[in-house]
């Protein structure tokens, strides 16, 4: 469910110092101890996860029991227990499942009478604990004193403490993109390919709180992407949509989680908890663009200013088409297996929208064919005559495009120029008008949750109303002949929606483990032995080897016989220190100077050997992945990683590892005498 309220609408910056230093995010979440609605509803959410949580413990180890024991009488036991289990899970189950349909927390504090939207509450997890793991792993693969990291692991926990309350405007989303794309680096530094870090991500299910574990960081990175899409949808819902600007903001926010859905579906697969499978997404995605196209029709309303023909036809297919779209999102809820995950109040919210602007349509058309008036024929002004004309003909072919079916008789050119024929296909349209209203308020008088919604009470019976008394205006107690149907109505929109996908760079972050060196070369994936000194003394012909490349600097070639060679120093080391001082974001330049400054006392260079990743278990590793690596290398595009790095793929909930290159095993660079002045920052040779 939502998070609390805590902070408030005024955004915050986007970016985050990208200097080296790091002093924190400056976003934070808000308070979770608040006491507004959606943190209630947010106490009360935790508390039943906990009580899912430990009623399906309780009840697998009873399972378990059954299978193991030969006693009857134990099984029977044991099959009481079950049973009790079950209940208290259906109960709980009920509980969740109002607090998910709670829908008037999260809308518009406007007076204004508007229908509610679905939003979604945001997936719950449990703190995670990453201290001793990645602590561990700084020990045993960078060989570096854990120690030293204390901040910035304190850092990471924080971050992730405070995206699990992110607040309900633009600093919460940046909130909770910060963190994931903070995750794209954690990966890259701290979860190899051939083994676990061994820590537990735990998440619920965000409509039936049912747990789920996975040690893998695709899981975590899934559930906010999730929460994302999540949290666009209580903003979306939030907006006052009494005015064009607060109806352009709802269209954006329910777009951008549409587009957060969607690259969900497209990029990650076997999800371990429901609301993150395929069925669910794309029941979502089409939830969500049907509430765009929902706040497109009441855009069109508050500009529609005139009451022409055409632009009445015009509300009329609008509607229609809000109509068609909740009904293919009605038809997706109730397949098989969303039949039964999928809340009841949503079901019938959807059904009721589809029902309700039907009703709508029917209605806009009944106005458009009643108040319409053809040429004047003892008109005199012959201007006002001929604009007359021109209007009848534009409406003339916006009416045969109207209906899906044509009827025959009477045509609609003799509908337009007979005021009576006009009047009983308009009152046709009004009865199913009517029909359509007394629908949508059956099922909404079925669903208990809906009933307490006043305000949606109150929009179907206006329009009810109105349709009533249109149709009682049109009524005569001559009309004996009430046999006519109006046409079914032709759907259309003229603003289409669209799918915004997220965009990853809108938030750019700061690796925080950056001092662990440059991602190219210290990542989870390369592996090293230990670091090397290799103390230099200039001879006459100089160090004798030479540099390229920056952060860290490489060593392109070594003159055989020359004072490097001797010394231990070999082709494809990598310099991470010199005299002590720590280099592995240095420029070519900067090195270039260390090693100036050294004059004839010599110099001391830390450096380190990458080796090939070329075993056993990776390449098991290799054959057993069969996803792409979309989603990571997009991301990796998006945050600047260096170029060439290895990346590793978040799609399948597990990881795939990118074959290495051979670079390393090829001759870098040749060798050749320059003098200081001549050095370039490309290659040059001391």
């Amino acid at each position: 469910m939502s998070l609390s309220d805590g902070a408030s609408d005024d955004d915050l910056p986007l970016t985050l110092p990208t200097d080296g230093s790091h002093s924190g995010s400056i976003r934070k979440g808000c308070d979770p101890f608040a006491q507004t609605q959606r943190s209630k509803l947010q106490h009360r959410r935790a508390r039943i996860n906990q009580q899912i949580n430990k009623e399906m413990r309780m009840r697998a180890g009873a399972e378990n029991l059954f299978r193991a024991t030969s006693n009857n009488k134990v099984k029977e036991t044991v099959a009481l227990e079950l049973s009790f289990v079950n209940s208290n899970l259906q109960l709980l189950k009920e509980e969740l499942e109002e607090l998910n349909s709670n829908m008037e927390v999260y809308q518009t504090d406007s007076e204004a009478i508007n229908v509610p939207m679905i939003p979604l509450g945001l997936k719950e997890t449990k703190e995670v604990d990453f201290a001793v793991s990645i602590q561990d792993f700084i020990c045993e693969h960078y060989g570096e004193d854990s120690s030293l990291y204390e901040k910035e692991i304190k850092e990471l926990t924080e971050l992730r403490q405070a995206m699990r309350t992110p607040s309900r405007n633009q600093a919460g989303l940046e909130l909770l993109m910060e963190y994931y794309n903070q995750l794209y680096y954690l990966d890259q530094r701290f979860f190899p390919l051939h083994r676990n870090l061994g820590v537990h991500f735990h998440w619920y299910d965000s409509l039936t709180g049912v747990p789920s574990c996975q040690r893998t960081l695709a899981f975590e990175k899934g559930s906010v992407l999730f929460n994302i899409g999540a949290l666009y949808t209580q903003i979306g819902a939030r907006q006052d949509r009494s005015a064009t600007a607060g109806i352009d903001r709802a269209i954006d926010a329910f777009q951008r989680a549409a587009g957060a859905f969607n690259y969900l579906k497209e990029n990650f697969s076997n999800a371990p908890s429901l609301d993150m499978s395929c069925p669910s997404l794309c029941m979502l995605v089409r939830l969500m663009v049907a509430q765009v196209q929902e706040c497109v029709f009441e855009r069109v309303i508050l500009t529609t200013q005139d009451t022409h023909f055409t632009s009445q036809l015009s509300l009329a297919q609008e509607a229609a088409r809000v109509s068609d779209v909740y009904l293919l999102v009605h038809q997706t809820m109730t397949q098989p297996l969303m039949k039964d995950y999928v809340p009841f109040s949503w079901a019938s919210m959807v059904q009721v929208k589809s029902e309700h602007f039907r009703a709508l349509s029917h209605y806009y058309a009944a106005v458009a064919l009643c108040d319409h008036t053809s040429a004047a024929a003892d008109d005199d002004d012959d201007e006002e005559e001929k604009e007359q004309e021109e209007a009848d003909e534009e409406a003339e072919k916006a009416f045969l495009q109207f209906y899906i079916n044509v009827p025959a008789e009477p045509t609609l050119i003799q509908v337009l120029q007979d005021a009576e024929k006009r009047r009983k296909l308009g009152k046709a349209h009004l009865r199913r008008a009517v029909i359509r209203h007394e629908e949508a308020m059956r099922v909404h008088g079925l669903c208990k949750i809906l009933r307490k919604m006043d305000i949606l009470q109150d929009v179907l019976s206006l329009a009810h109303k109105r349709s009533l008394d249109k149709y009682s205006e049109l009524d005569r107690e001559d009309d004996f002949d009430e046999t006519a149907e109006a046409p079914e109505i032709q759907s259309q929109t003229h603003i289409k929606p669209d799918i915004t996908p997220p965009n990853f760079s809108t938030v750019q972050v700061t690796d925080i483990f950056q001092r662990l060196g440059p991602l190219s070369v210290f990542c989870a994936r390369s592996r090293w032995g230990p670091v090397r000194v290799i103390c230099l003394q200039r001879g006459e012909g100089g160090l004798g080897l030479t540099l390229r490349g920056d952060s860290p600097v490489l060593v392109a070639g070594v003159v055989p016989g020359g004072c490097a060679a001797e010394a231990g120093l070999r082709e494809g080391d990598y310099i991470v220190a010199v005299d002590g001082e720590d280099c592995k974001w240095s420029k070519h330049s900067e090195v270039v100077q260390m090693l100036k400054n050294c004059g004839n006392r010599g110099v001391e260079l830390s450096v380190i050997t990458l080796h090939s990743h070329d075993t056993q278990a990776d390449r098991r590793t290799i054959m057993l992945s069969n996803s792409s690596d979309k989603e990571n290398t997009r991301q990796q595009r998006l945050l600047g990683a260096a170029k060439g790095q290895s990346s590793a793929s978040l799609l399948n909930w597990n990881r795939k590892k990118k074959r290495e290159g051979s670079g390393l095993s090829k001759r870098l660079g040749s060798t050749f005498s320059l003098s200081f002045g001549s050095l370039r920052d490309t290659e040059a040779m001391y």
